[in-house]
């Protein structure tokens, strides 16, 4: 189901962008469209909405048409009870597609946004022509020894409680929601009108149930996300593995083991939400990634000890 087409200019785009409303999946996504050409889907985390890309938008929509929507319960899409794990969410996303009558597209994720970016790539390579992946996690897979050693950041274990962090909350979403916005920008901040759309986000009990909910799901999605590797299930689309403050390489190193053709990079200064704080550095990366050709399938697979070597030059490569 297409809702009609409404036009707008959002703070820090410069370019017209068109929202639709779209039914997918049992549930209506929010979804904001700019540009024309070669689809680029690009999904955001916590705690986001679409507007996490409006300093991006614009240099993508002059190749690509890009697709932004709100996920599941986040924003102005639906607050659906329940499908924040990994595997509905990239159902979700298929869904879209193909709503928009979209054959491929690339995929970029984000924090929440990666799994879900991770298992559509997985499931269906011949529908994710490119997959991009930035700050997050993907479930219990090896490479995030290192990252964890000190165990998860605290805020996981305070979402995860059914019913607790929206009650303590719910009156102080806006210290709660800067908090986040501060560290994840290195203290530098958002500009105040991204700023106010994801506080007015995430305000009310209801908003907050469905934000904790992805969190409340992480041992849904990382079982899922160990069934797709399991019995040496491979990610064959090119892949990018974009790292800043905090998780760094990390989601690099675990995907290193599966991926068969993955590029790493590190943003050096540069705080948690790449695409507003550092939005020039991800254009510089993202804009070749996309248009590149496509690489040549290799005369054999890779044998397991071979992929998961971190020097080995066949399998990936990373840059600074």
């Amino acid at each position: 189901m297409l809702s009609p087409l409404v036009t707008a200019r959002p703070e820090g785009a410069s370019l017209s962008v068109t929202f639709r409303r779209v039914g997918v999946n049992g549930v209506e996504l929010n979804v904001a469209l700019s540009g024309q050409g070669p689809a680029v889907l690009l999904l955001h985390g916590f705690p986001h909405t679409w507007q996490l890309w409006t300093r991006v938008i614009d240099r993508l929509a002059k190749r690509h048409r890009v697709i932004a929507p709100d996920t599941r319960g986040a924003g102005a899409s639906a607050r659906a009870a329940d499908g924040y794990d990994a595997g509905t969410l990239a159902r979700d996303a298929e869904a879209l597609l193909d709503a928009l009558g979209e054959r491929s597209a690339a995929v970029v994720g984000i924090d929440a946004g990666t799994p879900p970016a991770f298992l559509l790539a997985m499931r269906r390579p011949d529908l994710v022509t490119r997959l991009v992946v930035m700050e997050s996690l993907l479930g219990t897979l090896p490479g995030a020894e290192s990252f964890l050693a000190q165990g998860a950041p605290w805020w996981f274990g305070f979402h995860s409680v059914p019913g607790l962090a929206e009650t303590v909350l719910t009156g102080h979403e806006e210290q709660y929601i800067d908090w986040f916005l501060d560290a994840g920008t290195l203290g530098e901040g958002l500009e105040p009108a991204v700023r106010d759309a994801f506080v007015r986000a995430y305000t009310g009990s209801e908003a907050l149930r469905c934000a904790f909910s992805y969190y409340r799901a992480l041992p849904a999605s990382a079982e899922q996300i160990g069934e797709a590797v399991a019995g040496g299930g491979r990610l064959t689309v090119p892949t990018m593995a974009v790292g800043a403050h905090p998780v760094g390489r990390t989601l690099e190193q675990q995907l290193r083991p599966v991926a068969d053709h993955l590029v790493g990079h590190l943003v050096e200064d540069c705080g948690h939400i790449i695409p507003l704080h550092r939005p020039e550095r991800l254009l510089g990366l993202l804009e070749p990634f996309l248009g590149g050709p496509q690489p040549s399938k290799p005369s054999a697979p890779s044998t397991p000890s071979a992929v998961s070597s971190m020097g080995s030059e066949a399998c990936s490569s990373r840059s600074q």
